[in-house]
């Protein structure tokens, strides 16, 4: 979100992922977020961030992968793997180690204090478990394909 504010573009890979948080983990509308991009991106476009967001959310013309819920961590882990992206955009978590990079909530305490980071104070603390906000997600949209 820090890049989006400050250059008003995100790769693709980074908005499917936003996406993905914003209405599977947190169960927010799709429509807030898409509000927020609309207003934010430079290269806003109507139909391609109204159905990106409708795709990420299960809901649009090709709602087949509603069942897929991006999980942060892993996907930074894949596409940036040295944490190269996190540093920039987080310079808070710049001295965390690349074993840690990703994870800095599971990162050991002496490690974090090496990095100067506090969790809670230099950077948030998790707002929620991935693993159970997934499986709420999808039990949510189990209920809708059983009680339309």
């Amino acid at each position: 979100m820090r890049e989006l504010w400050a250059t008003g573009w995100m790769h693709n890979r980074v908005r499917m992922i936003t996406a993905s948080f914003l209405v599977k983990d947190l169960l927010q509308p799709w429509q807030a977020g898409a509000r927020w991009f609309w207003d934010t991106l430079v290269d806003a476009d109507l139909a391609q961030n109204s159905l990106g967001w409708q795709w990420t959310s299960g809901c649009g013309a090709d709602a087949a992968p509603y069942f897929r819920v991006f999980n942060p961590t892993t996907q930074g882990e894949k596409f940036d793997p040295k944490g190269d992206y996190i540093r920039r955009w987080c310079p808070e978590l710049a001295k965390l180690p690349t074993q840690w990079i990703h994870q800095p909530e599971h990162a050991p305490a002496g490690v974090l204090q090496a990095a100067g980071v506090e969790l809670g104070r230099d950077y948030p603390a998790p707002l929620l478990s991935h693993a159970a906000a997934r499986l709420i997600a999808l039990d949510a949209y189990a209920h809708l394909k059983t009680n339309p």
